[in-house]
């Protein structure tokens, strides 16, 4: 393998080899402490525009199996290891990290020291801009430094047109802000006939398709920068139906209801933060993949109450309306990857879309 190069835009340089595509390539530089996972974690939408790196010292020692996949194209820029491990296919259906990375067109380097990498990516602050490069010269910095991210990522991997996902039982529209397949698969679980929209449909055109529910899905970026109108549509939504806000759903459910957002220092990706739910002191953990906290200061306690805090950094993990049969959390209910032990909250939704539609 090649030597690589992770050049980050404070002017350090860690030295490795490559896997994968030999491409450039440019992104945040986000770390992710989960110890499994790693083919939902590069396959998960919310990274978007970001270059992995996994806290975890050995990654790609099992094959990627294609029924786990988060989304059928990646979104990640690059991965970065301590060491990647020596897989070799044993059936034609079989694929390992590196190979389906190149087939992806997505570089990596291992041989990192990974460990100093995420102390100097946690003492920034915040995500720094890095590059994956076969050289660390004075152009490669250069063209780091004139890179411009774009701030519109819900835009570049959210669906254009809508699609069904059909079954036979309670009728749900999704938002798509960048849903990740798990969030499907759990619908599918509970026999959900499931329509997924573009993240600019108005409240109008989901409540023409009658549904029971609304989820708003997950997504990358910063909540500021989806058009306002969407707040709109979820101030309309919550008076008619049952919602459940993921991820950056929450967030923008904090929004509609008058919260304010704000970036995290250092972003939350991994599965082991310890999270408690308020009403039972019960102790949970999942997965989560987030840049952006609410406010605590800032909900409105006539309109919101919190559920769901971190116990490391007494963030706010999910929020539930007074009036309306409306919830949201921050964290990832549907694993993928990740424990478990949240995906009751899907089976909440369903209660509440079955008692609304009682009374109708």
């Amino acid at each position: 393998m090649a030597n690589r190069y992770l050049i980050l835009e404070d002017g350090t340089v860690f030295a490795g080899t490559g896997f994968g595509s030999p491409a450039v390539t440019f992104g945040e530089v986000v770390f992710n402490t989960a110890q499994a996972g790693f083919q939902e974690i590069i396959t998960n939408p919310v990274y978007f525009n970001q270059i992995v790196v996994f806290a975890q010292p050995n990654i790609g020692n099992l094959p990627l199996y294609r029924n786990i996949y988060e989304t059928i194209t990646p979104p990640i820029k690059g991965v970065v290891a301590r060491n990647l491990a020596s897989f070799e296919p044993t059936g034609r259906r079989q694929v390992g990290l590196s190979q389906y990375l190149y087939q992806m067109n997505i570089p990596g380097v291992a041989g990192i020291d990974t460990r100093a990498l995420i102390q100097r990516l946690k003492a920034a602050g915040k995500p720094l801009r890095g590059s994956i490069v076969p050289v660390a010269d004075d152009h490669a910095f250069d063209q780091l430094h004139a890179t411009v991210l774009t701030n519109q990522q819900v835009a570049q991997v959210a669906t254009p047109k809508p699609y069904p996902n059909p079954d036979v039982g309670q009728t749900v529209v999704v938002v798509d802000f960048g849903l990740k397949n798990g969030i499907l698969r759990e619908l599918s679980r509970r026999k959900c006939n499931v329509t997924v929209l573009p993240y600019s449909a108005s409240a109008q055109e989901i409540l023409r398709l009658d549904p029971d529910g609304v989820v708003l899905s997950s997504g990358p970026g910063a909540p500021a920068n989806v058009k306002a109108s969407v707040l709109e549509m979820i101030r309309t939504i919550q008076t008619k139906v049952p919602l459940l806000g993921i991820g950056l759903g929450h967030e923008l459910f904090a929004l509609a209801n008058g919260a304010k957002v704000t970036r995290l220092p250092i972003e939350h990706h991994g599965l082991n933060h310890p999270i408690k739910e308020i009403i039972t002191d019960q102790i949970v953990y999942a997965s989560q993949a987030a840049g952006y906290l609410v406010d605590r200061d800032s909900v409105d306690r006539d309109q919101l109450y919190v559920t769901y805090v971190d116990l490391i950094d007494n963030s706010v993990q999910g929020l539930h309306h007074r009036r309306y049969p409306a919830f949201s959390v921050q964290f990832f209910p549907d694993g993928a990857p990740g424990p478990d032990e949240t995906d009751s909250l899907f089976d909440e939704f369903m209660d509440m879309m079955k008692e609304e539609g009682s009374r109708g």
